[in-house]
């Protein structure tokens, strides 16, 4: 395993282990009372031979183009969290993009199996890079999007690699991490980050210190 990848799978284990109290049925999971106008469609799209299933919602009463949000879940996978999220996003007036890290959309209830979900893709950054680039693609193409305006965010691994693609030059307007690992084992060099970066991490995170 390549040094960077080592340090980043640390960092996002630590934010992942963090995550193991919000199981995927957790009641947070419940979807809210969104408006009857919010559309939300799975979208299924291959990338390098294997299939992937993503959600995109979107407030079917807006006029013209709208910033976009990409959504990157958890280690569990795509859940009905994010997607949760994603039709939230809807409600305020975003187009929001909730992708499959994973493929084929799966998920995990228990932590062995998120862990080695995850692990497929720390281990292989490459993949995880090409499968948010065209994430961010199927957003910024889609007629409800503006592509001029377009961020991402993550929660917990989610978050951690958004910071990563930040670190990485992604051509966004802004990467927010939700309790995401912190370090990806890569350096920015001035310039490299092109859009602004917030990192919410709770004060008693117990694998985060001050």
């Amino acid at each position: 395993m390549k040094p960077t990848n080592r340090i980043l799978l640390v960092s996002l284990a630590l934010s992942a282990f963090a995550c193991t109290a919000q199981q995927p049925d957790a009641p947070e999971a419940v979807p809210p009372d969104v408006g009857p106008d919010v559309v939300g469609e799975e979208i299924t799209y291959d990338l390098d031979g294997t299939s992937l299933t993503g959600y995109l919602a979107y407030d079917r009463n807006l006029e013209g183009p709208r910033p976009g949000v990409i959504v990157v879940h958890q280690w569990w996978g795509h859940t009905d969290y994010v997607r949760m999220r994603a039709d939230m996003l809807a409600e305020m007036g975003y187009t929001a993009f909730a992708l499959d890290m994973y493929g084929d959309g799966k998920f995990s209830r228990h932590p062995d199996d998120a862990r080695k979900f995850m692990m497929e893709i720390v281990e292989n950054m490459d993949v995880g890079v090409a499968r948010f680039e065209e994430a961010k693609r199927i957003l910024e193409e889609h007629p409800t999007t503006d592509p001029e305006k377009t961020v991402a965010i993550g929660y917990c691994f989610g978050g951690g690699l958004v910071l990563h693609m930040a670190r990485g030059g992604s051509d966004l307007d802004g990467f927010v991490s939700f309790h995401g690992g912190l370090h990806s084992g890569a350096t920015a060099k001035p310039g490299d980050v092109k859009g602004k970066v917030l990192v919410l991490h709770g004060a008693d995170d117990p694998f985060v210190a001050p």
